[in-house]
């Protein structure tokens, strides 16, 4: 039987843990974030969710600035899935004390509970605060001995989509002689290629026709060299996810980004997109497109 219901992932737990690592890497896994709502606007946050035919992954991340958010979070998740309108699930980040105060100590903060204690105290009663939450969580995870890539890597496993890598390309196209894109992890120049910039019934179009793009794609140095650079990106972009890495820019230059380059990104990016979640950006089509 099909659930109609919608998701909430509730993600909480102790100051220190890791909810800041967990925010970014839910987000980076397609899902809309709230840091640090009340609890109290829970009931009028996924009134707006259940209108929204764009947010189907959500979640929400509760930290400890007031004692009361705990048992205001547990009624109103009690009275959210009491309607029937959500299914929610409760993170629960954890860590040892050892290591939160090693933690704070090393970013200089303090726990929210701090005031004028001992840093190991505002830990411990922190802890205490939260045993309730914790009780009620359907996930905990110990982040004691974990880095943040390992602590995203665990997220991904339990709650990303295991059908598509959790690593993006964006393949662009662009012009040497407008410079260099600052944001490219990898530049190709292609002003090797034969140029149909010289072919008079070609000058005017850009490598999104067919013309142009066939007139670059068939010749046989454009073959060889794209095969083995092909070859060169999905040999190397398995180590870039496994450094971590979740996006990836991979520029393509001629002259002045109108053809040679949007052709060869074009190819690229449809070839990529059989096994990565690829977009395509062509940075100087828009100079051509004007003057036509």
């Amino acid at each position: 039987m099909k659930d109609n219901k919608k998701h909430l992932l509730i993600v909480t737990g102790m100051s220190g843990a890791g909810k800041t690592v967990a925010s970014h890497a839910l987000e980076d896994m397609g899902y809309f974030v709230v840091d640090n709502l009340p609890p109290t606007l829970l009931t009028s946050f996924w009134d707006f969710i259940v209108n929204s035919n764009d947010l189907s992954k959500v979640a929400v991340v509760v930290d400890l600035r007031v004692r009361n958010f705990y048992k205001d979070l547990l009624s109103e998740v009690c009275s959210l899935e009491d309607n029937n309108s959500v299914q929610t699930r409760i993170v629960f980040l954890e860590a040892s004390d050892d290591t939160l105060v090693a933690r704070y100590k090393e970013t200089r903060r303090t726990p929210p509970l701090a005031h004028n204690g001992r840093l190991l105290d505002a830990i411990i009663d922190e802890r205490q605060a939260l045993a309730g939450i914790k009780n009620r969580a359907n996930d905990i995870i110990d982040t004691s001995n974990m880095s943040p890539k390992d602590l995203e890597q665990k997220l991904y496993e339990k709650f990303g989509d295991q059908t598509k890598q959790p690593f993006s390309i964006e393949v662009m196209s662009f012009g040497f002689k407008y410079g260099l894109p600052i944001d490219a992890d990898i530049v190709m120049d292609v002003r090797f290629l034969p140029n149909p910039f010289y072919l008079a019934e070609l000058r005017p179009f850009t490598g999104l026709d067919k013309r142009v793009s066939d007139y670059v794609m068939e010749k046989k140095v454009t073959q060889v060299f794209y095969e083995k650079f092909l070859d060169l990106l999905t040999t190397t972009l398995p180590g870039y996810i496994e450094e971590g890495k979740s996006k990836l820019t991979i520029a393509i230059g001629c002259t002045g980004g109108q053809h040679r380059s949007v052709a060869i990104a074009q190819r690229l990016a449809h070839d990529l997109s059989a096994d990565y979640t690829v977009d395509i950006t062509h940075r100087e089509i828009s100079r051509y497109t004007r003057k036509r």
